[in-house]
């Protein structure tokens, strides 16, 4: 009889959930591997089997960014132990996360950091950072200095000095043909306008390289936690950031990115770039 009860209450518990989760997300997907339509809360328990959530943005598109809560929201009321990576903070600014959570930094101090770090709006940032102030969600800063990127960028990877390679945690800058195809994909006229193509590849190398290892270095510390990872859609494909997890990990993943009308839609991407792509935005 008890443990009948038990079960009852389990079950309540879990419809509970799921019900809180339904209430707060509508939003359609496109599940890549089965070629179908979706909804968030659908793909709730596929979500929470992978340890790493890669959800891909354009940096100054503000529904971008509210889809992006959406997936972090819908993992939190699953109750997994959620963290959030961010492409626009450095490792060295952690500090700061950790004092914007605690609520330990008032916003016009916090500010000054956000933009050292980042050109972008904080107003299309501001409810992410907030929701994780307010439910106590770890930030964690992912990101190398952009001066090493730029240099890299304009003089090449072996330009850099002893010191600096050694803030990249000793990796190698190895740009293979597949990656080299990848960019000219990814960033089109962005990357071809470059006057060295392959020192171009190399910093977005390093940019995918120091995330994944930053983000891989949290999941060894924190062993039960699920590491949401926002970056810009160049970064999150599959060949790019997720390939330097594979690389160096067996931890499972998973690749969600935002519509955009011809770039990436079901028409233009497959399974092989990413898992989901959310719809309307």
């Amino acid at each position: 009889m008890k443990r009948a009860i038990s079960i009852v209450l389990a079950g309540a518990i879990l419809l509970g959930v799921l019900n809180g989760i339904q209430a707060h997300s509508t939003q359609r997907l496109y599940d890549l591997n089965q070629s179908q339509e979706t909804v968030m809360p659908d793909v709730v328990s596929a979500l929470t089997q992978n340890r790493i959530v890669i959800v891909g943005e354009h940096h100054n598109n503000k529904r971008h960014h509210l889809a992006q809560l959406d997936v972090i929201r819908t993992l939190k009321e699953s109750q997994a132990q959620v963290a959030v990576g961010l492409e626009m903070f450095r490792s060295d600014s952690q500090q700061a996360l950790d004092r914007w959570v605690a609520g330990d930094i008032d916003e016009n101090e916090f500010l000054e950091v956000f933009y050292d770090n980042w050109g972008y709006s904080w107003e299309n940032y501001r409810v992410i950072f907030d929701y994780a102030k307010e439910k106590q969600i770890p930030l964690i800063g992912l990101n190398v200095s952009r001066e090493i990127t730029r240099q890299v960028a304009t003089h090449g990877f072996q330009s850099l000095s002893k010191a600096q390679k050694g803030q990249l945690s000793n990796i190698a800058c190895r740009v293979d043909k597949e990656y080299m195809d990848y960019i000219k994909r990814a960033f089109g006229g962005h990357a071809h306008g470059k006057l060295n193509f392959t020192y171009f590849c190399e910093a977005q190398l390093v940019w995918d390289t120091v995330m994944a290892i930053n983000a891989l270095n949290y999941l060894k510390d924190n062993p039960n936690a699920t590491i949401v990872l926002l970056t810009g859609t160049g970064h999150a494909q599959k060949n790019a950031l997720p390939r330097q997890i594979r690389q160096r990990s067996q931890v499972a993943h998973t690749v969600i990115l935002p519509e955009i009308k011809g770039i990436i839609d079901s028409e233009t991407v497959d399974q092989s770039d990413a898992d989901y792509i959310m719809l309307d935005l």
